[in-house]
């Protein structure tokens, strides 16, 4: 009988019952004078033991202004100090934070703010030409319930508190003792990417992200020797989780570059800081790796991080480890829905398995993988990756039809395309909606991304369908060049003749200076998707 696509993940480490909160107390506790938190931007330092003080006066100011457990606050802000502060004061006192997409306009931030029902808001000024404050002031009346809106910065603003003022109030006051909370209490609303229709309340509870997180920083080997730099979004399971709760839950140092990100910012952090780790995204790790002084950085400090976010391009993963000295690097799989990770690669395992997997399964987790009837496919071939166990999230937040979608009998339905080999190692192959029919014949986008990275001018490559009239899709291709690099659609055509199937060769390539993205990095095809058919259809005008 064939083995069955089905993993469970095994360990004598048990699941831990903490909060957010007491992880934070037991590592302040256990190293106190250790470094903790590193903010270059706006230069603020704290050892563990500073840290938890600027947390504990920020709770019991929050605890002045009457937040009570289990009341939503929104967090809106670039990667800044008070964003990791706000992080754990709000778990201190059991309120629920709702992390607020930095990219987000008004109809984005009001849609956000009404769905989880905030009753106050910890926001910066502004990014970029984002005035954050005036858009807060334009969607306040249409929300009633939003009652505090505190603002980061010296300036003042008529409605608005001062976050340095609640902070001032909290040290003037008794520490407020931490709410009584069980595991399972929700902790944070994490708004899906939205790469496709409306975004969604992804409701994570204490159990769910301090154990990932915990499991996170052990496949890493990290220890309070380490030190991460995270030029990843806070707002981000990526920044929150896989990069400050694992480092909290050891001990580790954490460094952020910038407010955004910014590739010279990132490789500058990990000279000057000796970061043993560093996170990113694959388009994060291609900017560091070509940008234009790279040499002049010293990163024999590195050991390890995560890549992650997005589809990790093998050729990317190799430059990483031979040329940023990132032997131990890892590749992570996830989404926020399961609190995010559910497949990790080790420090230990082969360097092919590392390069060419997401790796296996972590612990307590169980995966399966099915076809389009809920029938688990045997080892090696493709189906739809499903996760169960303490990581899956509670549901979508006042979104019960939703919740019942994605989540059934225990099992999250990914909506990612995956393969599992003998020995549990998982490959995700494409999204169940990536997959394009031409002809007849199955094409997975990411099978010819991969190939066509192995281009020595291609520096990215998204692939994706698009609507025809003689086979029903076409294969279209996105292409960012190497800086310098010239190249022509035959070019590129030639270089897949021969090496893959006829039908998987693109029809439609199209050069382009950079793909659209969500802030966290994923790309949004469905943009690129609106843009070729528009284009196509001016097209196909002016030949009618």
């Amino acid at each position: 009988m064939a083995q069955l696509s089905h993993v469970k993940g095994t360990t004598d480490v048990p699941l831990s019952d903490t909060t957010v909160y007491g992880l934070l107390a037991a590592t302040a506790e256990r190293y106190p004078d250790r470094p903790a938190i590193v903010f270059r931007e706006q230069r603020v330092r704290w050892n563990w033991r500073e840290f938890a003080a600027e947390v504990d006066a920020l709770a019991a100011g929050l605890g002045a202004l009457g937040l009570r457990k289990g009341e939503r606050v929104g967090i809106w802000s670039p990667n800044r100090a008070e964003w990791v502060v706000t992080q754990f004061a709000t778990a201190k006192l059991g309120l629920i934070l709702v992390n607020i997409n930095p990219a987000y306009r008004l109809h984005e931030l009001e849609y956000a703010l009404r769905l989880a029902g905030c009753r106050a808001i910890v926001s910066a000024e502004k990014l970029r030409t984002s005035d954050y404050l005036a858009m807060l002031q334009k969607v306040r009346a249409a929300l009633p319930g939003l009652e505090f809106v505190i603002r980061m910065g010296d300036a003042r603003s008529e409605g608005m508190v001062n976050y340095d003022d609640v902070l001032a109030h909290g040290r003037a006051r008794p520490p407020a003792p931490e709410a009584r909370l069980d595991r399972h209490d929700p902790i944070n609303i994490q708004f899906t990417s939205g790469t496709t229709g409306a975004p969604k309340g992804a409701t994570l509870t204490h159990h769910n992200i301090v154990n990932n997180a915990r499991f996170i920083a052990l496949a890493m080997r990290f220890s309070e020797r380490d030190s991460l730099c995270v030029p990843v979004p806070l707002y981000h399971c990526f920044g929150m989780v896989l990069a400050v709760l694992a480092a909290v839950s050891t001990g580790a140092a954490l460094v952020f570059p910038g407010e955004v990100f910014d590739a010279g910012a990132a490789l500058a952090a990990v000279h000057d800081e000796r970061c043993t780790a560093l996170h990113g995204v694959p388009t994060m790790f291609i900017a560091e790796l070509d940008h234009p002084e790279f040499a002049r950085f010293d990163l024999a400090c590195l050991r390890t991080g995560i890549m992650a976010g997005a589809p990790c391009p093998i050729e990317t993963m190799k430059r990483v480890i031979s040329q940023m000295h990132m032997s131990e690097v890892t590749i992570a799989y996830g989404m926020t829905e399961t609190s995010p990770v559910s497949f990790q690669s080790s420090t230990d395992d082969p360097l092919e398995k590392r390069v060419s997997t997401v790796g296996r399964i972590q612990p307590h987790l169980e995966v399966k993988i099915v076809d389009a009837n809920g029938r688990t496919v045997p080892v090696g071939e493709k189906g739809e990756l499903c996760t169960k166990g303490y990581s899956v999230m509670q549901g979508y937040w006042n979104d019960e039809p939703r919740t019942r979608e994605a989540v059934r009998d225990g099992w999250m339905f990914t909506g990612d395309l995956a393969t599992l080999d003998a020995d549990g190692y998982c490959n995700i192959v494409g999204r169940v909606k990536d997959m394009l029919i031409r002809g007849g014949e199955n094409v997975y986008p990411r099978e010819i991304e991969e190939f066509l990275f192995r281009h020595p001018k291609v520096q990215s490559v998204q692939v994706f369908g698009v609507p025809d009239a003689r086979y029903g899709e076409e294969v279209c291709a996105w292409v960012v060049l190497k800086p310098g690099q010239q190249s022509s659609a035959d070019e590129i055509r030639e270089f897949c003749r021969d090496q893959i199937a006829h039908y998987k060769v693109p029809r439609y390539i199209r050069f382009v200076d950079e793909m659209p993205m969500t802030i966290t990095g994923k790309v949004q095809k469905f943009v690129m998707l609106e843009k070729m058919i528009e284009e196509l259809k001016l097209v196909e005008a002016k030949t009618a």
